[in-house]
C-alpha cells in the first residue's frame, strides 16, 4: 500500500455514500426537498447543491484552476455568465452534472500517486478568506473534500430523518466494506 491508497479509499467511500444519499433523495417531494431545517445549508436541496459545488471547485483546483465556481454558483459570477444562470433547476439536472463530475473525480483519483500528494494546490478563496489566494498540499485538499462530504452527508441524513424518510441511506465506510466483501 502506498500513501495514495487510503486517500483513494476515502474517495471511493465518498462517491458511494453520495450515490446512496442521492438515491434516497430521488423519491422526495418538492416540499420535502425544500423543507427548512436548522442544520447544514438549511434544506436538502441547498445541501445537495453545496456538496456538488464543493466537489466541483476542489477538483478544479486540484487540476490547476485557481479561480472557479460551480456553474451557476450565486456566490459570484463566472466569466460571461450571469449569476445563477447555469444553476441546476431540478434533481435530475443536478444528478446528471454530478455523475459527470464523479467520472472526472474517478479519472483524477486513478492517476493519484504518492508524489502528487505533496504538490501545492492554490485556490482563490470564496469563503472565510474571500479573494485571497491560498495554498495547501494536495493531500490536505483531498482529505478536506472527503471529510466535508462525510460531514455534510450526516447533516443530509438527519434532514431525511426529520422529513420522515423511513429508509435512510447507508453512509458508513464499514457498510461499504461489508457490502464489497459479500460480493
Amino acid at each position: 500500500m502506498n500513501a495514495a491508497t487510503p486517500i483513494q479509499r476515502l474517495h471511493e467511500h465518498r462517491l458511494w455514500a453520495n450515490h446512496n444519499l442521492r438515491q434516497a433523495c430521488q423519491s422526495l417531494t418538492e416540499e420535502q426537498l425544500h423543507q427548512p431545517h436548522e442544520i447544514g445549508q438549511g434544506t436538502l436541496w441547498k445541501t445537495l447543491c453545496h456538496m456538488y459545488a464543493a466537489e466541483y471547485v476542489w477538483l478544479e483546483a486540484l487540476e490547476g484552476t485557481v479561480e472557479t465556481l460551480a456553474p451557476g454558483d450565486v456566490a459570484g459570477k463566472l466569466p460571461g455568465n450571469q449569476e445563477g444562470e447555469d444553476r441546476a433547476q431540478s434533481l435530475p439536472q443536478l444528478y446528471e452534472r454530478w455523475d459527470q463530475l464523479d467520472e472526472r473525480w474517478k479519472a483524477y483519483l486513478a492517476k493519484l500517486t504518492p508524489e502528487k500528494l505533496s504538490e501545492m494546490i492554490y485556490k482563490k478563496s470564496t469563503s472565510s478568506f474571500k479573494g485571497m489566494m491560498l495554498g495547501a498540499m494536495a493531500m490536505d485538499v483531498l482529505l478536506h473534500v472527503a471529510t466535508h462530504a462525510h460531514y455534510t452527508t450526516a447533516q443530509a441524513i438527519n434532514m431525511l430523518r426529520h422529513a420522515d424518510v423511513e429508509k435512510l441511506p447507508e453512509s458508513m465506510l464499514i457498510s461499504l466494506a461489508r457490502s464489497q466483501s459479500l460480493g
